[in-house]
């Protein structure tokens, strides 16, 4: 199929963050009150929007994070970032080879704006894109697994859902891309492919993607 959009995700698919920032969510998460396991936080909140940390805590332990979460957790992932973060090998090559043969591309995060920007800035991918296709969970207001995200990028991108591709790497990714009617290739450097069983197609290295965005 001749896709006419394909939309990112960035945490994990085109930057390697999922492991810096679930370690220091599950620090921040421990720390009040919440005893949470690195693999705990990967497993419950990789993919998704804040809003999702705070539903678990008040549905699963009945309780509430503290005044400043958000911003604390953020300026400790944003401090890490700068040491540690860089972008998944290969990601550089696809955008460029993308931006070279004229296929539209955008990006769609549950992570907020800043994040995003501070992101892509220090694994230097900011210039691969434009203010224009850089889309977060901010938005709209509804994270992953909810549609929302990805159509709200392919009506302001002015594509059909139908037409548009997610590249994921999360299980609550793929289930928003499913749910917006829209294929999703599944990532599986991170995520076990069991998990990610609902893709349109799964791949290992950034290498083989091309060959499923324009095969």
């Amino acid at each position: 199929m001749q896709y006419e959009l394909i939309i990112f995700d960035n945490d994990g698919v085109l930057v390697d963050s999922e492991p810096i920032s679930n370690r220091i969510l599950a620090e921040c998460l421990t720390e009040a009150g919440y005893p949470t396991t690195a693999e705990e936080s990967i497993r419950d909140f990789m993919g998704a929007a804040m809003h999702r940390v705070h539903d678990v805590v008040r549905e699963r332990h009945g309780g509430t994070l503290p005044e400043g979460f958000d911003a604390a957790y953020h300026g400790r992932v944003f401090t890490a970032f700068e040491r540690e973060l860089r972008a998944v090998e290969g990601a550089g090559t696809v955008l460029e080879k993308l931006a070279a043969d004229g296929v539209p591309y955008c990006l769609a995060s549950s992570a907020t704006h800043e994040r995003i920007r501070v992101a892509l800035r220090t694994t230097g991918l900011y210039g691969r894109f434009d203010e224009r296709r850089l889309f977060s969970a901010q938005d709209v207001g509804r994270g992953k697994p909810a549609p929302d995200l990805f159509l709200h990028a392919a009506r302001t991108m002015g594509v059909a859902p139908e037409r548009c591709v997610v590249v994921e790497d999360s299980a609550l990714g793929v289930a928003a891309a499913r749910a917006a009617g829209m294929d999703v290739f599944g990532y599986t450097a991170m995520t076990p492919a069991a998990k990610l069983r609902d893709a349109t197609a799964l791949f290992g290295g950034m290498a083989e993607l091309p060959g499923l965005l324009l095969g």
